[in-house]
């Protein structure tokens, strides 16, 4: 008995949305608009994506990002904040407090500033790539 070798499906499906380059989309994602036409919004409230694209059709809401941006927004917020703690410690040692008062509403406002973009250049990754969730009742 002779193996079959597989053959993939070489069939390359395209969809109905326009396919932009990965770094346009992404690129579209963080400054909120449809990643893939980039004239529509990408968000319907805060962190909520629309169902599909007003102009374009291409359906948003299936792109489950899910914890990627979070865990992307803390990688940057980390990064960014760890450095100048260290940095502000070792070169004078201020009190406690004063480190506090610096440092805590930093690290507040660059996460709640960097969810949103993060999460809409995921969306533009994810779009890209047709990532996509195939069932939308689920």
């Amino acid at each position: 008995m002779m193996p079959t070798r597989w053959q993939p499906d070489r069939d390359a499906t395209t969809n109905a949305w326009p396919q932009p380059p990965l770094l346009t989309a992404i690129g579209r994602g963080l400054m909120g608009r449809c990643p893939a036409c980039g004239a529509a919004r990408l968000f319907n409230g805060f962190l909520r994506v629309t169902k599909a694209c007003a102009r374009c059709e291409a359906p948003l809401g299936l792109a489950r990002a899910d914890d990627a941006p979070p865990y992307f927004t803390i990688l940057i917020t980390g990064h960014i904040v760890v450095p100048l703690l260290y940095t502000v410690d070792r070169m004078g040692e201020p009190p406690l407090w004063l480190m506090s008062a610096i440092f805590i509403p930093l690290t507040l406002f660059l996460a709640l500033g960097l969810l949103r973009p993060v999460k809409g250049g995921t969306v533009g990754l994810m779009l890209t790539l047709n990532m996509l969730k195939s069932d939308p009742t689920a």
